[in-house]
């Protein structure tokens, strides 16, 4: 855990291990029932290429890149530690470089890193009980944990908060298990099929982060700002940052004009996995009407008041909006151009819609169609 001019700013161990320890055991199953339904999460994985091909129209032979891999809850924490650790390191690089150059910096630094780790964990423990499934595409392989070749992601299937769910909901857990593959399925299709994706995306991380100041009297100064005006702090004639998380708060302008970007880019790619999976859903999953409609009052209700709070102060309300705006977004397309007129999207990152288009889809089916038949 040491680095050039000493500790590391985050004791990415401790986070593992912290979450690790902190995180919620899964629910009940035998032996023989949890190895049932790897073995079959697996084969609804497979099945769910040819599924998502076939609709999508975007054929791709280079999945195979990407492996699939079924984890449990401390899996899916040091899969995203590692992910973590590859897509942060130039800014921590930075802030390393200045804290080593100041008095007393290797001493906060060991200190800090280890906060840091204790805190990163907490964060992944609360998580890790949340999430189905997940496409890494930033995901560095380790010894436990295959990635695909030059840069590919991986697919993590979460069997334990799978069959959570599918008891909670009271559903078919074979047709959730595949309606489940179906969505995830679809991120694997999109990033294996459009090459240039994953590396705009990077590129626009790696500009949010380098948009961030590394010094740190800053970056406390705007947390603690951010605190007063969450926490009601602030004058009325001041709460012009109504509705925006903590997340959101800590940012730069140039942070938050990126991140406008992003959103559009991540309300397009979950809308469409969810588009995806209520289009191929009929054909193979015979509940699926029922799977959807207990699904999104469990995402419309939430849970307890503690849950919500820290789903407002992490910025996971915005990912709830995400598959809804994007969805919309993604039908309207479909629904106006077919779907070889939507896959236009993918053409470039000049033909991803904006955060405005992602709302009024007819500007961008204006934009980019009329441009293409000029």
């Amino acid at each position: 855990m040491t680095s050039i001019g000493g500790a590391e700013m985050v004791d990415w161990n401790l986070a593992v291990a912290t979450a690790t320890r902190l995180v919620r055991p899964g629910p009940e199953v035998s032996r023989d029932e949890a190895r049932a339904v790897v073995a079959e999460l697996r084969r609804h994985a497979k099945a769910s290429e040819e599924h998502v091909r076939a609709f999508t129209r975007m054929g791709t032979e280079d999945t195979h890149d990407t492996p699939v891999l079924v984890v449990d809850r401390p899996g899916w924490v040091r899969a995203n530690v590692a992910g973590f650790r590859a897509i942060l390191k130039p800014l921590l690089d930075k802030m390393q470089e200045r804290r080593s150059s100041s008095p007393g910096g290797a001493v906060m630094g060991a200190v800090g890193g280890k906060v840091t780790g204790v805190e990163l964990g907490m964060l992944l423990s609360f998580l890790a009980s949340r999430v189905l499934g997940q496409y890494e595409t930033f995901a560095p392989a380790t010894r436990e944990l295959p990635a695909g070749e030059n840069g590919a992601g991986r697919l993590l299937l979460v069997a334990p908060n799978i069959v959570h769910v599918e008891r909670e909901l009271d559903v078919q857990p074979h047709d959730f298990r595949l309606w489940v593959c179906l969505h995830e399925e679809t991120h694997r299709t999109q990033f294996s099929a459009v090459p240039w994706l994953r590396d705009h995306l990077e590129g626009e991380i790696q500009s949010f982060l380098g948009e961030t100041d590394v010094d740190p009297m800053t970056v406390l100064e705007r947390i603690r700002e951010a605190a007063q005006s969450l926490a009601g702090g602030r004058p009325e004639a001041e709460e012009d940052d109504g509705g925006r998380s903590f997340v959101e708060l800590v940012q730069t302008p140039a942070q938050r004009e990126i991140l406008g970007r992003l959103t559009a880019v991540m309300s397009l790619l979950e809308g469409h996995a969810d588009f995806v999976m209520d289009g191929v859903g009929p054909q193979v999953v015979p509940t699926v009407a029922e799977i959807r409609e207990k699904f999104q009052q469990r995402r419309a209700k939430g849970a307890s008041r503690l849950d919500i709070a820290l789903r407002k102060l992490l910025g996971l309300d915005a990912k709830l909006r995400q598959y809804r705006d994007g969805e919309r977004f993604v039908r309207a397309v479909h629904d106006q151009v077919g779907m070889a007129g939507f896959n236009r999207v993918w053409t470039s990152p000049n033909t991803l819609p904006t955060k405005a288009e992602i709302a009024k889809p007819a500007d961008w089916i204006a934009r980019v169609h009329r441009k293409a038949e000029s």
